[in-house]
């Protein structure tokens, strides 16, 4: 099984997307920040591989995606509100172990300073195949979205992909990119 770790700010869409990913309601979604207090698990299934992509699993994988509560405040450079100490250490493990990270930044905010450290550290230290998104492009204008994308290839080093998950842009071109990483993936037992 290939764990996808979906991880971010508060109130960046982290459980919208897992909901959208899944097809049912498994995260509570709330405009509040810090509706997500810790990690929520669920079987995703098996994601068709494209043929033309080489997938040593022979395929098609399970994968298992993991909702985490927002590390960050996202207007400040605080750990998020509800999370203690020893929370917010357990959260970093979750996600030191994954097989795939999914880093949600939101359009409406930018880049956080946290979750770039963060970012860097899964990277570089860890070795994780990382995915950035921008989510809710659709509440702002084109150019702030090219312009964000732009300071995530400066600071990251990674292509962005802009998402909208009421309008469902991007969604194709990130399920392609969960599969494509998946090819280079371990798994976890």
């Amino acid at each position: 099984m290939i764990k996808v770790v979906i991880t971010g700010a508060e109130n960046v869409g982290k459980s919208t997307l897992m909901n959208a990913l899944v097809g049912a309601r498994v995260s509570e979604v709330e405009s509040l920040p810090g509706t997500t207090k810790g990690t929520i698990k669920r079987y995703f299934g098996k994601l068709r591989i494209p043929k033309g992509m080489k997938n040593p699993l022979g395929g098609a994988d399970e994968f298992v995606l993991v909702d985490t509560a927002g590390l960050f405040d996202p207007r400040m450079e605080l750990r998020g509100k509800v999370l203690s100490e020893e929370r917010f250490k357990e959260l970093i493990r979750e996600i030191a172990s994954a097989d795939i990270v999914i880093h949600m930044v939101d359009a409406t905010v930018g880049l956080h300073r946290g979750m770039e450290k963060l970012h860097h550290l899964l990277k570089m230290r860890y070795g994780k195949p990382i995915i950035v998104v921008v989510n809710k492009v659709d509440l702002v204008p084109e150019e702030r979205v090219e312009e964000l994308r732009g300071l995530i290839k400066k600071r990251l080093g990674q292509d962005a992909i802009p998402l909208s998950l009421v309008t469902f842009e991007g969604f194709n071109e990130l399920l392609e990119r969960i599969a494509y990483m998946a090819q280079y993936s371990r798994g976890w037992a």
